[in-house]
């Protein structure tokens, strides 16, 4: 009984390194274990901050070359910082049918665009090379996943190009699919299947019709709870989780849910005034009287 209970001792005293060596071979495996300065880059995002933000994950890759996930990244950081631009991850985009399911009005920046599909070359290709040596390898898995949703939406949202979104949008469920079956824990790439599963769901009952004859299914609540999962249980993606999950709440008629998680982001990013806007309005109050910041 006193081995047993020194042995028990001895592993709670022993947890904080375990998890000190798991957190360092992120280095390896970033994409699946948390590398605290990709988590920091991504915080700079969240903030709005998208020039800092490119310069943490560029130094990150400086040092790490072969990693598709900061490549992946970085492609983010032009993304999200187009999506800001054009305000689309508000209420007033998302609660507008004909923006919500048809796109932007006008056009995305060009040059922005162009960086951000360089990256995502970029990343496929040092995906591909994983794969040469193991085709199951997890974080290119992880990297075409994310790939092939942020140029989902981007055909879909900015460039209006809907059935190249579609089929963009068909690699990254393939692929999700195949890195979920070995690595259960990547709850981030959920993401990528629940935006794609709400949105599809959203069309009209005919589109929805002719979308399932080309293999492309979309449902609302799968997608919403695929979402959550990430809002729950990501890394990296999980604020951005929350923000697409609390305007989808809002568009169902969910405002309790949308409140929760915009008063989560407000907290957390206090310098984000979106988060506070969008928290008043899910709350039915004047921008002023969202909680303090």
């Amino acid at each position: 009984m006193l081995r047993r209970s020194y042995f028990l001792s001895l592993l709670l005293l022993l947890r904080p390194i375990v998890g000190f060596a798991q957190e360092a071979s992120g280095v390896d495996s970033p994409a699946l274990i948390s590398v605290p300065e990709l988590r920091g880059g991504f915080d700079l995002l969240y903030e709005q901050k998208f020039g800092e933000a490119r310069e943490a994950f560029t130094s990150w890759q400086s040092r790490h070359p072969s990693q598709p996930f900061a490549e992946v990244a970085i492609a983010a950081s032009y993304l999200f910082q187009e999506l800001s631009r054009q305000g689309v991850l508000t209420s007033d985009f998302f609660l507008n049918e004909k923006k919500f399911l048809h796109g932007i009005d006008g056009k995305p920046d060009s040059e922005r665009m162009t960086r951000f599909r360089e990256a995502l070359a970029q990343a496929r290709q040092l995906a591909r090379e994983r794969q040469k040596t193991d085709p199951k390898d997890g974080e290119a898995l992880f990297a075409l996943t994310l790939a092939a949703g942020m140029e989902s939406n981007e055909e879909s949202i900015l460039q209006k190009r809907h059935l190249a979104a579609l089929r963009r949008t068909k690699e990254a469920n393939e692929y999700a699919k195949r890195l979920l079956a070995q690595n259960p824990e990547a709850t981030d790439v959920y993401v990528a299947l629940g935006m794609a599963n709400y949105i599809i769901g959203s069309q009209s009952a005919g589109t929805r019709f002719t979308l399932w004859f080309g293999g492309i299914h979309g449902d609302k609540r799968l997608g919403m709870e695929q979402l959550t999962k990430t809002a729950e249980n990501g890394c990296y993606l999980r604020p951005f989780a929350k923000i697409v999950l609390a305007l989808a709440a809002r568009r169902e008629k969910q405002d309790a849910l949308a409140q929760k998680l915009f008063r989560e982001l407000t907290e957390q990013y206090p310098g984000n005034e979106l988060f506070s806007s969008e928290y008043a309005k899910a709350s039915g109050m004047p921008p002023q009287a969202a909680p303090a910041r």
